[in-house]
Formats: structure tokens, sequence, C-alpha cells
């Protein structure tokens, strides 16, 4: 064979092969890293999208893969090289690490999207058993001496963490000063029948294993935890001040540029907000920001006055600092109830 057959039979081939590396490249194609109870959520949002994204792209179809654990895992995952393009997560901190150890997300990203990158919010939600035999209904009830409570360890879980500032906040506004919300915060974590390393395990607590009297998470989650092991024999209480947790998304832009995924994966995000997402989403008992979407769900969540984290604790490095590090003052509080 000629040498000049040889290089061009070369030179037919290597454009051949770009080709197919480059329909394969344009392919749509999305990996979603989300947190661990998501997964039925992200389902029907993902049924959704694939079907209004297939019918305008109707030559580029979509494939959406998920990823599930603790959004803290996941994070770290994304740090180690999960390839993933966008992160549905229920703690900011889990998405500013993304920055502040990758930089493969820019400092601002929490004002590319509305409502600081969170298409849905939930708040602290309180399951107690049938009848509501310790007339649970606030975060002062939870400091009685008779009442046994089970929340996850705020040191290993974003709701337990949660929880812990919800609680915090709440006699804050009410007591007015750090030596009486100490004193009720103190009482509260003494009462304490089990601290789980996270939600799953605080429900097992709870239901399976018959301990304590309320079992506090998100109010999305206790919804589903009812419904899953008895609408008759629980009952959800939302307390009268609480937090607004937060539900974060982004894009990965180092990923999303590697992945030539930046447009389906900023289509994606935008979609989450919305009206038919927003309604899928409060199927799941997630509360969301479309006023009129709220309107027509008003039933499904009990009024309740909510605090931003920003409002009371300034942002998370100081909360992360300050009360769950070592020594901290949840370190502090626990060793002081044990006196």
């Amino acid at each position: 064979m000629k040498k000049n057959t040889i290089r061009t039979f070369a030179l037919q081939a290597t454009a051949a092969l770009s080709l197919v590396v480059s329909s394969y490249a344009g392919a749509a194609q999305l990996l979603n890293s989300s947190y661990d109870i998501a997964r039925e959520l992200f389902t029907a949002l993902n049924s959704d999208f694939k079907t209004q994204w297939d019918a305008q792209h109707p030559d580029d179809k979509i494939t959406i893969k998920q990823s599930h654990a603790g959004s803290s895992k996941q994070a770290l995952a994304i740090l180690q090289g999960l390839p993933a393009d966008v992160v549905t997560y229920n703690q900011v901190t889990d998405v500013q690490i993304l920055h502040d150890k990758g930089n493969l997300i820019p400092t601002n990203w929490q004002q590319r999207l509305p409502n600081n990158s969170s298409p849905y919010y939930s708040t602290m939600a309180y399951l107690v058993r049938k009848g509501n035999p310790k007339n649970i209904t606030s975060w002062e009830d939870l400091t009685r001496d008779d009442v046994k409570i089970v929340f996850p360890n705020p040191k290993t879980s974003g709701n337990g963490r949660y929880t812990y500032l919800a609680a915090w906040g709440a006699f804050e506004k009410a007591y007015g000063t750090d030596e009486k919300t100490r004193e009720a915060m103190t009482k509260l974590l003494k009462n304490v029948e089990v601290f789980d390393t996270g939600g799953r395990g605080a429900t097992t607590s709870f239901i399976e294993r018959d301990l304590g009297d309320v079992l506090i998470s998100f109010e999305s989650e206790v919804n589903n935890i009812r419904k899953q092991y008895g609408e008759d024999d629980y009952q959800v209480i939302v307390p009268p001040v609480d937090i607004l947790a937060e539900f974060p998304v982004a894009w990965v832009d180092k990923n999303v540029q590697r992945n030539d995924s930046e447009n389906v994966a900023k289509a994606y995000l935008n979609y989450l907000y919305s009206p038919k997402a927003q309604e899928i989403i409060t199927q799941f008992n997630y509360r969301v920001n479309d006023k009129a979407v709220m309107a027509q769900k008003a039933a499904q969540f009990p009024a309740t006055s909510l605090f931003t984290l920003e409002e009371v604790f300034g942002d998370w490095n100081n909360v992360m600092k300050t009360h769950f590090s070592t020594d901290g003052t949840l370190d502090k509080l626990l060793a002081q109830g044990r006196r």
C-alpha cells in the first residue's frame, strides 16, 4: 500500500472517529447529584422535564442519571472526581464547599438563580403518635421533663443541624436573652432519647424501636414518614415559629464545560422554578416560592412564622464554627446537661 494511501485512510478513520465522538459528546446527558431522600421527588421531576425537553429537541433526546446519598458525601464525591453536571442538595454548605475546596463553581453561585438558588424549601416539624398524648405543639414543650425527643446528631446530619438551629432561633425570639436561650437549649438537648447519625436512623428509632415521644425532621420528611407508616397512627405538628430550610441547587461549572452540558444543565435547574415543577414539588410536601401554587396548596402547609438562618446566626461559616465545631456551643450544652 502506498504511503499516500495509508495516510489518506488514517485521516479518513480519524475524521470518522471524530464524528462519532462529537456526536456522543453533543447528546443531551445529565448527571444530578442529590441528597439521600430525594429519589422519588426527582424521579417525578425528571420524567416531566424529559417529556418537555424531548418534545422541543426531537433530535437530541435527553438521558438523566441520578446519584443519591447524604449531601455532604455527594459533595465530597464531586471533589474526588464524580462528573456531576448539577447538584440539588439540602445544605448550602455542601454546595459552597465545591467552591471553597475545589473551585468548581464561582463565589456568586447563589445569585445565579432566584431565591438564593433554592427552588423550594422546607422547615422543621414534629411527628407525634396518635392523639398527640403529650400535647406537643411548640419548641418550649420540648423542654418539659416528661418529653423525650428523637432527632439526628447535628454533628453528622443536615436535618439535625436545622432542628438545633430552629429551636435556638425560636427560643431567642421568645426569651430575648442568650442566657435563657442556652438554658432552654440545655433542657431540650437533655431530653434527646437517642442521637442517631442520620434521618433514616432517627426514623427507625422512633417508629420501629418505639423510642421517644416526638421525632423531629424536615416537614417534607415527616409527612412522607406518616404516609408510609400509617396516617391514622401519627400526626404532624408544625411549631408556630420555625426556620426556613433552603434546598440549594447549582450547575457545576468545571464539569458542564468538560461534559459540554452547560445548556441542558441550566435548562434543567431553571425548569425547577416553573409552575409545573413547583406543583410536582409540593406533592412531596416541600414548600415552594410560587405564590399561585402555594395558594392552591394552602391547606397542606400549616401557617408558621419562618426566620432565616442569616437573621439569627449570620451565615453558615459562623454557625459551623460557633455551634458545631469540637468544643463548640453544642458540645458545651451537652456537657452541661449531663451535670
